[in-house]
């Protein structure tokens, strides 16, 4: 039997209004738990634009758990285009490997693409009363009465019963509570970039690239993403022609579209070992780095150069990728973490964003369970923490393997060696049914498709 008491007025502080932090706050605040989001950013439409994100069936099934059921329909009819192919590529786009997404077994929780800009902006939808912006939080102190306050740099504080650290891989909460935790250079250096989808550069691509998420593998260890990001409304922010009333209704009426600036394209990204780019890549401009990008691929298909060059500066990007070393277990407390502030990885798996909302769910869980007498405050929170340490850790290793810069892909002479053997095996699964159906249980299972509900906490 439990000896914890119910606590009604449970209260809990989140620093950081990312992916996870606001599903976190939507399912506390359905759970009638008090909370407050408080982040960095000045307004609501800073931070990050339009980039992707794929959200498996692990994510929709925690953003289904956590957020009003009218917010979760908004987020269906806000997303693009689902891939329906995953592809391999040469850097002449000769085809490896191209495999069609199989309908999922819950239709409703199956794989979506979306900005992350309209990602931001859906979850904020319902939160505006409890948002504050232009907060950057300092530290934090245990208070006397069990409590803990957050400080934070306009000289500000918040007080409540558990602090929850969704700020980022550098989260300053993590910093100060976990010291230890500690990130690595993968040494791996990306760029990324979009490109406007017109007639033009769509045009550029075959169905199935247009249609799915295509990988592309170059030599020199050299790797390249493409995914179009079609969405149902048009330049104006107007509702599509055929999306669906239900869907048009959704989008008109959705206040959060205002904030949002997504309009179709097509994103890019290439990314190699360290050595390959300049030291001081993070100081180059969208121009500069637009243009690096073309001088790095300037052997490759045409057509791949002829959409870079029709690329938005603007919208051109670095990324210095780090993943985090997972730490040892550690005392808990009523100071917990979720997301990359505690468990940082490559985009090599694409389940980032996923794993932070798995953790949003199970931890409302855990708060929903104190306040209602289920369970104890702090025993809660290291049940939280020891299940999610366990399958983050899977994930954080298994997402480096796919990108760092020690493997030997990226050396000179075995580099090409392993190409030519990575290549080979893409083409023998292409024409051999059993492997290209193990291969496609493998990416479904990988991305959540074949994961049961969570167990019961």
């Amino acid at each position: 039997m439990s000896n914890a008491i119910a606590r009604p007025e449970l209260n809990v502080i989140i620093i950081g209004a990312g992916t996870g932090g606001l599903c976190l706050a939507h399912g506390l605040k359905r759970a009638g738990i008090t909370v407050t989001v408080f982040e960095r950013d000045r307004t609501r439409t800073d931070g990050l634009q339009g980039f992707r994100v794929g959200i498996d069936a692990d994510g929709c099934r925690a953003l289904d758990a956590n957020l009003p059921p009218e917010l979760y329909e908004t987020f269906l009819a806000t997303c693009a285009i689902s891939p329906e192919w995953f592809n391999g590529l040469s850097e002449q786009f000769g085809e490896l490997l191209s495999l069609k997404a199989s309908p999922p077994r819950d239709p409703r929780h199956g794989e979506r693409s979306v900005s992350r800009m309209t990602l931001r902006q859906v979850l904020l939808t319902g939160l505006e009363d409890i948002t504050r912006f232009d907060k950057v939080f300092s530290h934090y102190e245990q208070r006397a009465d069990g409590r803990v306050e957050a400080f934070f740099e306009d000289g500000s504080s918040a007080v409540a019963d558990v602090l929850v650290g969704a700020d980022g891989s550098n989260s300053r909460i993590r910093k100060q509570y976990l010291p230890r935790a500690g990130m690595d250079d993968t040494l791996i250096r990306s760029i990324g970039g979009k490109v406007p989808a017109t007639p033009e550069t769509l045009a550029l691509l075959t169905p199935k690239i247009r249609r799915g998420v295509t990988l592309i593998m170059a030599p020199k260890g050299f790797g390249a993403i493409l995914h179009v990001m079609e969405f149902p409304w048009d330049q104006a922010g107007a509702p599509k022609q055929g999306i669906g009333a239900s869907d048009a209704e959704l989008i008109a009426q959705w206040p959060g579209l205002r904030f949002d600036n997504s309009r179709d394209y097509i994103s890019w990204g290439i990314w190699a070992a360290a050595d390959k780019f300049p030291r001081d890549l993070r100081a180059l401009n969208g121009q500069e780095l637009l243009a690096l990008s073309q001088r790095l691929t300037a052997t490759w298909h045409p057509n791949w150069r002829k959409l870079l060059a029709a690329s938005d500066p603007n919208s051109v990007f670095p990324v210095v990728i780090r993943t985090s070393v997972p730490p040892e277990p550690w005392a808990p407390s009523n100071v917990t973490l979720l997301g990359d502030a505690i468990h940082t990885m490559t985009p090599g798996r694409g389940v980032g964003a996923n794993t932070a909302l798995r953790d949003a769910v199970l931890l409302t869980r855990y708060l929903q369970a104190v306040k209602e007498g289920r369970k104890e405050l702090v025993a809660a929170i290291g049940a939280y923490e020891a299940r999610m340490r366990a399958y983050s850790a899977d994930a954080v290793e298994r997402s480096r393997q796919q990108m760092d810069g020690r493997t030997a892909i990226h050396k000179p002479v075995i580099g090409r060696v392993l190409l030519a053997c990575q290549r080979s095996f893409m083409r023998l699964v292409s024409i051999t049914p059993p492997l290209r159906k193990r291969m496609q249980r493998s990416l479904e299972a990988l991305r959540g498709g074949e994961r049961e509900a969570e167990e019961p906490i």
